[in-house]
């Protein structure tokens, strides 16, 4: 199955339910389980830094430098099967990415708040792609200005959501917890960092918790 359009105003959303076939995901969790160097993030929030509510590490080519929240991520290096799925990815996409950020969800209490890809060093329209192995989990997607505008879905391991276009300008996202018992998740965000050199910081809004 191929990336399907999904219709909602003011964005660019593209699904792929079944990207990767279901022993392909589990072999993939397993190997980024042991491949990538997780970390628990501290983000400044309201004048104090807290943990982020799951594991992370920042990705990519050697000039993809990312600041967010207060905070200078330099890339950890590409892994074997990172490079991989970047291929795979760009080829289904129809776009070229230099850096992923990933995200280890270790159960339902684990999650991410609303916000937008919207950094400026990821351009306008950016595209990110996000691919998801592992426990399945709701993703929600809000109007900035028009509450009766959204979108949610349960993302299934091996499926892949591109948002591109006006998505990140004109809607914010979440993973929210979960009450019901739920198994670890992994999630890859896909995107292209300009490297500027440098880092800047972030235009706008509330960091995701």
């Amino acid at each position: 199955m191929a990336l399907q359009p999904v219709a909602l105003a003011d964005a660019g959303l593209q699904f792929d339910a079944s990207f990767l076939s279901s022993a392909e995901a589990i072999e993939l969790q397993a190997a980024l389980s042991d491949e990538i160097g997780w970390e628990r993030h501290r983000i400044r929030l309201f004048g104090r830094e807290i943990d982020v509510p799951r594991l992370s590490s920042w990705i990519g080519d050697a000039d993809a430098n990312y600041r967010y929240s207060g905070s200078d991520f330099v890339p950890r290096p590409w892994t074997p099967t990172l490079q991989m799925l970047r291929t795979r990815i760009e080829q289904a996409c129809g776009a070229r990415f230099n850096s992923v950020l990933a995200n280890r969800y270790r159960d339902g209490r684990d999650s991410m708040g609303w916000h937008s890809d919207d950094e400026p060093e990821l351009g306008p329209n950016p595209v990110i792609a996000s691919l998801s192995l592992g426990a399945e989990r709701r993703f929600l997607l809000r109007h900035r200005r028009d509450p009766s505008l959204r979108w949610e879905a349960a993302l299934p391991s091996g499926s892949l959501l591109v948002m591109r276009g006006p998505t990140q300008t004109n809607y914010r996202h979440q993973l929210p917890r979960s009450a019901r018992p739920v198994g670890e998740r992994i999630n890859l965000t896909f995107r292209w960092v300009l490297a500027t050199g440098r880092s800047m910081p972030s235009k706008r809004g509330r960091p995701p918790l």
